[in-house]
């Protein structure tokens, strides 16, 4: 096991036992009809995420069919938290100011720094920061140690299911590549896009990005599969620069990430910290932007590409 690998696996343990915190705090609440199963789909998660590495796939692949389950038959719910009432958060806020920014610049700052100089790769760059982070939550605000784990487990439960679709999400874009969709993509398209037509070819490309994103929830993921089938031989073999095609082809599969629930980290998770009544008031917040930077991508990608 190499040192970059020990690291990972250290920041996975983390998290898994993030999991277990949550799990147990489940358990703790009476009043919650579903705390067995609401704790068993943290605790199987919580096992991929420590053991992982150290059992078969086929195992783990039933963990994930365990979590799915769960939460498609809605048997994980949120547990009771104790919260600051809003006299107490008012307060807090008035005392810290813009201090409370401290930690997510912090955050931020150093995991491009770690990135940059340090020989642990960009993912153990983030979990670096988010220890230094922290650490400076801690001089900033002056909280008591438990506080990482008290809110650290009340945030995870807050977040609840959507929070681990970013690993369920990249996963699925890898599967999807390997199985040659973007092949098929690109038989279907053919019978679409007329030779010659340049116009047409980038506004399939960029709205299929877009929508594909918006099925994925992961425009990298998007990325591979709609340039493989539609950028690379209707746009980049006719000519188009690659470089711009690539640029403005992921961005407008952000433009789909605006979009979509299953962009969970983005949208969702957003809406539950946030605690609003409709969860989905952020994405109908930004579906004209979006759309609107869609054309806009069209166009530049047209005039840019050729």
């Amino acid at each position: 096991m190499t040192v970059n690998t020990f690291i990972a696996e250290f920041f996975y343990c983390i998290i898994g036992v993030i999991f277990i915190l949550v799990g147990l705090k489940t358990l703790r609440d009476s009043n919650l009809k579903t705390r067995i199963t609401t704790a068993l789909f943290w605790f199987i998660l919580a096992f991929t995420f420590i053991v992982g590495p150290h059992i078969p796939y086929w195992i783990t692949g039933l963990c994930v069919i365990a979590i799915a389950v769960l939460t498609a038959f809605n048997r994980v719910h949120q547990s009771a938290s104790d919260v600051p009432s809003a006299e107490a958060t008012r307060t807090n806020a008035n005392k810290m100011g813009y201090k409370v920014f401290i930690p997510a610049l912090s955050l931020a700052l150093v995991a491009v720094l770690a990135a940059t100089f340090l020989p642990f790769g960009a993912n153990n760059a983030i979990g670096i920061s988010a220890a230094v982070a922290l650490i400076v939550a801690f001089i900033v605000t002056k909280a008591p140690a438990k506080s990482a784990v008290t809110d650290g487990s009340r945030l995870m439960d807050n977040v609840g299911t959507v929070g681990i679709l970013p690993q369920l999400l990249a996963a699925l874009g890898a599967l999807f590549t390997a199985a040659g969709v973007g092949t098929v993509i690109a038989k279907g398209v053919s019978a679409i896009i007329p030779d010659g037509a340049r116009l047409i070819a980038v506004a399939v490309y960029c709205i299929g990005m877009a929508l594909f994103t918006i099925i994925m929830g992961n425009g990298f993921a998007a990325f591979s599969v709609i340039t493989v089938g539609i950028g690379i031989p209707f746009l980049i073999m006719q000519g188009a620069n690659p470089v711009v095609v690539g640029a403005l082809g992921l961005t407008a599969g952000y433009c789909g990430t605006l979009l979509t629930p299953m962009a969970a980290n983005f949208n969702i998770m957003p809406a539950a910290l946030l605690e609003t009544k409709d969860k989905y008031v952020i994405i109908k917040a930004q579906a004209p932007v979006a759309i609107a930077m869609l054309v806009i991508h069209i166009i530049l990608m047209y005039i840019l590409a050729f």
